[in-house]
């Protein structure tokens, strides 16, 4: 019975394979689901102003004013690619809308990166940071705000950021410049050499 049975076991061997393999195959399948839809990205679009620039960051901030009395006011800061604009706080729910739009563009004062030198952050005292922002003429702006809003930060970076696209386009420019001057080189050797071979 065993030896004519012998051809049996090869038979079995391979049967179980197949629903092993589906199984496999659907376990796979079912660890890679679709996921699901981040909130933040089927939110609201990013906000940008009425030139185009992007608004990274947007919220009230206190300026020390330029008076004898230097008291701190509330200013709505709007941070943007190249610069941080600041608008009166009753602005802040369109401040997009009111920038360059009538009378109101007077009052909006714009620190743009390209003049800005740094930002140095002074002190943390109680529930405040207080920071400076040097510009290239030498002016200084002081600002203060609540710790946790990380204004000097998100500044400081956005400057980073833009002084660095500048150095690119700059070196991208000399780079082209010096390719024409490449370019035009033979040509104006060949016209320089025609009158001494005369």
């Amino acid at each position: 019975m065993c030896g004519a049975g012998g051809g049996a076991p090869l038979q079995t061997h391979p049967a179980p394979k197949p629903p092993s393999q589906s199984v496999i195959g659907q376990q796979t399948h079912r660890q890679h689901p679709m996921p699901p839809a981040h909130p933040s990205v089927c939110g609201a679009p990013e906000k940008m102003l009425e030139n185009g620039r992007k608004v990274f960051k947007e919220g009230l901030l206190e300026k020390r004013s330029d008076g004898l009395l230097q008291l701190w006011k509330k200013k709505l800061c709007v941070l943007t690619d190249d610069g941080v604009l600041l608008l009166p706080p009753k602005q802040h729910d369109h401040p997009q809308l009111q920038h360059g739009g009538g009378g109101d563009a007077a009052r909006v004062k714009e620190l743009h990166f390209a003049n800005m030198k740094t930002v140095d952050c002074v002190e943390r005292k109680g529930k405040y940071v207080y920071f400076t922002v040097v510009m290239t003429e030498g002016k200084e702006i002081d600002f203060r705000c609540p710790q946790d809003e990380g204004w000097n930060a998100e500044i400081t970076l956005q400057m980073v950021q833009y002084k660095n696209r500048q150095a690119i386009l700059a070196v991208k420019s000399t780079r082209q410049k010096q390719q024409l001057l490449v370019v035009q080189m033979p040509g104006q050797k060949s016209v320089r050499s025609a009158p001494s071979v005369a």
